[in-house]
């Protein structure tokens, strides 16, 4: 009787959860490979890839669920209704009066589809290997570790600090679920583009941060971006986050990385030349540069500076040519520069750059 009354949810959930997944890599690969030019390419390279996720919607929405279930039912009905707006929205953006902007505005589904689909990663495998590193999914030992994980365990997954996700001056939260307190534990902070925020931006780093091990605070601007003229303004909320942060999880003060797309990448350059900047890394990307700016810069502050720099050739909005006078400037000063120029990269952010980001980070 059990498992008869049970079979409608486990069918929906066959069908709903692989729907949602291709539906979730298809807005990463057109988040990763947009760009003004190559939008119609783009829309036609995603023409199918939710095909059958409104069915699968639809069909768990007719289902008979248990009542207990219902968490579930609403956490996967939920992603899959986001996955879907994502798609439609970027299928429809080349007949909006401003395409690369309805695009843009597509893509937000993808945070709202992660933050719900993200709670049932404790649960089902298909979705815990969603949110890891594809070179560490079939990795014994992690799965060993989260299948160990306390679902309720409280101080740990995915928080949004001082309001819901992208409220203005908050921030987003990331802890490991196996955080343990008896060891220091590395620090991103992930500043996002303007117009963007930290609760949808924190997605971009929690694969990587649920695979190695890392906390990650995402802040919001406290205006729709970032104060670059007047740094007094966002930069003591970031150290204010950092402290609040520190004063409950244990931080490894040695590995401290300040990273950012687009405005945050150049507010990361504005906050890390301040000589009382506690962050240990610099990691920028797809930011705007002036040679200004090393002239506010603390000299001792950068001789020696892990600097990471990441930029695409095709940047339509920042040419790659102003990474390339930050790079000079930075190894001129004696920091240690990482210069990444990317072939095929427009502006925006490139996750399968995390990695690299990472093992320069960690190692």
């Amino acid at each position: 009787m059990a498992d008869s009354a049970n079979k409608p949810a486990v069918d929906a959930i066959a069908t709903l959860v692989p729907a949602t997944l291709r539906a979730l890599y298809a807005l990463e690969f057109a988040g990763r490979h947009l760009s003004p030019t190559n939008l119609p390419r783009l829309i036609e390279a995603i023409v199918g890839r939710d095909d059958d996720l409104e069915a699968a919607l639809s069909g768990s929405r007719a289902a008979a669920w248990p009542k207990r279930l219902g968490p579930v039912r609403a956490c996967l009905e939920g992603a899959a209704a986001a996955a879907g707006e994502g798609i439609a929205g970027l299928l429809a953006a080349s007949k909006a009066p401003q395409p690369i902007v309805a695009a843009y505005r597509g893509l937000r589904a993808y945070a709202r589809a992660a933050e719900a689909l993200y709670p049932m990663a404790a649960h089902l495998k298909p979705v815990s290997q969603f949110f890891l590193e594809s070179a560490a999914r079939d990795d014994a030992a992690l799965a060993a570790r989260l299948a160990e994980v306390d679902p309720v365990r409280e101080q740990v997954g995915v928080m949004h600090v001082g309001g819901p996700p992208g409220t203005r001056g908050a921030f987003s939260l990331y802890v490991p679920e196996y955080y343990d307190a008896s060891r220091a534990w590395p620090l991103v902070v992930a500043m996002h583009g303007g117009s963007g925020n930290g609760g949808a931006f924190l997605w971009s780093w929690l694969r990587e941060a649920r695979t190695r091990g890392l906390i990650v605070i995402a802040p919001t601007a406290s205006v729709s971006t970032w104060s670059l003229m007047e740094p007094e303004e966002d930069g003591p909320n970031i150290d204010r986050m950092v402290d609040e942060v520190a004063g409950q999880w244990n931080l490894d003060p040695a590995r401290q990385l300040l990273t950012g797309m687009s405005d945050g990448g150049t507010f990361t350059y504005v906050l890390g030349l301040r000589g009382d900047c506690r962050f240990t890394h610099l990691a920028p990307v797809a930011a705007a540069f002036h040679p200004m700016m090393m002239g506010f810069a603390d000299p001792a502050r950068v001789r020696g500076l892990p600097v990471h720099i990441v930029h695409g050739a095709q940047d339509w909005m920042f040419p790659p040519e102003i990474a390339r006078s930050a790079q000079l400037a930075f190894e001129q000063a004696g920091a240690a520069v990482v210069y990444r120029e990317i072939a095929d990269l427009s502006h925006t952010y490139p996750r399968d750059e995390n990695a690299a980001i990472l093992d320069w980070f960690l190692g």
